[in-house]
């Protein structure tokens, strides 16, 4: 069978959103191909919010998520492979779910490595803005 992470992932996804909450995603910073703003990054992990409102071009499939979003005004591409993301949760109450976190796969290397390679988005230290305090997350295991 395939893997249920993408199908729960979108199944979280709008169950947060169809409740007016703010979807926010845990992701595995150091996971091969993944491409997200690493000022940011702290521990090896990153916390996106992806609401409809704060990201444009959202696409979700079985193998990646990307959107593109502004990260201290400065505007980026993110990409992340559904196997890097550890947890989707509701900013408001912690609603969510935790991933368990998986091997990267040798074969899907080569693919993911050329995707992120024709989304580059080129910066510079001068362009780098300045990291914005992060509020702790009350996150809570639905089984």
């Amino acid at each position: 069978m395939t893997p249920n992470r993408p199908y729960l992932l979108r199944a979280f996804f709008d169950w947060i959103v169809d409740n007016e909450c703010t979807p926010h995603l845990v992701v595995n910073a150091e996971y091969p191909a993944v491409q997200v703003p690493t000022q940011f990054v702290q521990d090896g992990q990153i916390v996106l919010n992806i609401s409809p409102s704060a990201v444009t071009q959202f696409a979700m499939d079985n193998h990646q998520l990307s959107f593109n979003a502004r990260f201290g005004g400065q505007p980026m591409q993110v990409y992340v492979p559904i196997a890097a993301v550890l947890a989707i949760y509701a900013r408001e109450n912690g609603e969510g779910t935790v991933f368990t976190q998986e091997e990267f796969p040798e074969d899907d290397a080569v693919e993911t490595q050329e995707v992120q390679e024709t989304q580059e988005v080129q910066t510079t230290e001068s362009d780098k803005p300045e990291p914005e305090k992060r509020k702790g997350s009350h996150l809570r295991v639905i089984k």
